[in-house]
């Protein structure tokens, strides 16, 4: 599979707010693996961020709880170590945006939770959100994040490598 580039999901990310991208909860389900970041206003690729993020496995695992909600979560691995943040997420606009907010913190070993604690949530205005560029057939997401940096995801087939949805 070959990976877009910052210029392309530029093309994309302006075609999106034009006309939006039509997707829904459905088209976002999965295990989707973080392969690449840019920070905002930045055309080159975050380079220590990207090679750290993707040896932590870093990871976005979308689960279609109704036609609008989404379970979420964001994790990263180090060995049998996982840290993830779990919470639900909602599609608003039409473009949309995939607001979101974790509700909880949690740190696995061995995949077993050993620590769990509930987050404060943040102000309805102070939401995170990706603004949604477009999902590929092929198989990857971009999207630009609150703080405008985009990133950029593939999908994980999941129940490989552990990286099964009920434990990320």
């Amino acid at each position: 599979m070959q990976h877009p580039d910052a210029p392309t999901l530029l093309t994309f990310e302006r075609e999106a707010r034009r006309q939006g991208t039509q997707l829904t909860t459905a088209d976002l389900q999965g295990c989707w693996m973080l392969q690449g970041v840019w920070k905002k206003g930045s055309l080159r690729p975050a380079n220590f961020s990207n090679w750290s993020l993707r040896g932590l496995r870093a990871r976005l695992v979308l689960r279609q709880l109704t036609s609008e909600q989404l379970a979420i979560s964001n994790a990263v691995s180090l060995g049998p170590f996982q840290l993830l943040f779990e919470g639900s997420g909602h599609l608003q606009g039409r473009r949309p945006l995939l607001q979101f907010s974790f509700n909880k913190v949690v740190l696995l070993a061995w995949n077993r939770r050993w620590i769990e604690r509930p987050l404060p949530q943040p102000a309805p205005t102070r939401l995170p959100f990706f603004a949604l560029i477009h999902r590929d057939a092929t198989g990857w997401l971009a999207a630009r994040g609150r703080g405008g940096g985009l990133a950029f995801w593939t999908l994980h087939p999941e129940g490989e490598d552990g990286l099964q949805s009920d434990q990320t």
